[in-house]
């Protein structure tokens, strides 16, 4: 479903050498001598947001299987070639030759994240010659965008907004983003976003850059009853356990941590073990919470003799 209009022009952007550069925000999102208006957004970027000056709302589906948001997947792999500290385009070549699909996933959100609608930058792998481009959409890292150092609250911004794309299942659910961009701006929405989004959902904070910190969900507000369950499982009070969400670390409720704005609406800032943190704050429709009884096995329902999604015989039968 199309939710948002990009800008009809965007720069074409490709890494490359550059002498004196320091760590990927330089190496990435550096313009070639090229840069000028280029193709019409793919269809795929749909599922990655849409940002307009009314509002951002982003369909999530980035699969904890394909991307560990400690680094890039459950099996052990780490953001550790991605921190911003001495990398070059030969490092960058290296870390995405080593698992080319998942990094090119983690890719597509770091620069959907960070990068303004409009905008691309591409990337030539130099063992087959396949050249992956990765379009912008959210704009929350203006300096990284525009090909400096990034700052660290762009640094934990995107980390947060990677981190509210996570989901589980791996089903895209259309979510509100809301917060502050890396400049301290505050990310577009309407009145009428924040009604159809209508479930404050949770917080999202952390750093996926510095290799240590990691991300961190907290919940902020929405608690499912014992017959409710959601493809969004990693804010929700009562659903995170120890290994649903991992790496991301599940906190409890985002006012423990966070503070939220003058209007009530969203978090500027979180605190976790003596660092403050740029969050995203995330809202959801009523729709995308599954009731067992309602006549539709979810993917997050199974079928057995009971009325909770992990045996939902109204919706899912009996198992055989």
């Amino acid at each position: 479903m199309l939710l948002k209009t990009f800008e009809s022009r965007r720069s074409g952007w490709e890494l490359r050498p550059a002498a004196g550069w320091s760590g990927l925000v330089a190496l990435m999102l550096a313009c070639t001598t090229g840069c000028g208006p280029a193709d019409e957004l793919p269809e795929e970027t749909q599922e990655l947001g849409r940002k307009t000056t009314q509002q951002v709302v982003v369909g999530n589906g980035l699969s904890l299987n394909g991307l560990s948001l400690n680094g890039l997947s459950l099996n052990g792999l780490s953001l550790n070639g991605l921190s911003l500290n001495g990398l070059s385009t030969s490092s960058f070549d290296s870390w995405f030759k080593a698992d080319p699909a998942v990094r090119d996933e983690v890719m597509k959100y770091v620069v959907a994240c960070a990068v303004p609608a409009g905008q691309t930058r591409t990337y030539t792998n130099s063992n087959t010659q396949t050249t992956h481009t990765w379009n912008g959409s959210l704009g929350l890292a203006a300096s990284w965008a525009s090909g400096a150092a990034a700052t660290t609250a762009e640094l934990q911004v995107v980390s947060a907004c990677m981190a509210a794309h996570a989901n589980k299942f791996g089903i895209h659910v259309t979510i509100s983003l809301l917060g502050l961009d890396g400049a301290g701006n505050t990310i577009p929405s309407t009145s009428q976003e924040l009604t159809t989004y209508g479930l404050k959902e949770a917080c999202f904070f952390g750093n996926l850059f510095d290799g240590s910190t990691g991300v961190f969900g907290s919940n902020d507000g929405l608690t499912l009853n014992s017959n409710q369950s959601s493809p969004r499982v990693c804010g929700i009070s009562g659903v995170p356990n120890s290994s649903q969400c991992v790496p991301m670390v599940y906190l409890g409720n985002c006012s423990t941590y966070c503070t939220r704005d003058a209007t009530n609406t969203f978090y500027t800032s979180c605190t976790y073990n003596g660092t403050t943190y740029r969050p995203i704050t995330t809202r959801m429709r009523a729709e995308d919470i599954y009731t067992c009884g309602d006549g539709v096995c979810q993917a997050t329902e199974k079928c057995g003799t009971g009325t909770t999604p992990a045996s939902c015989a109204a919706d899912c039968g009996t198992c055989s």
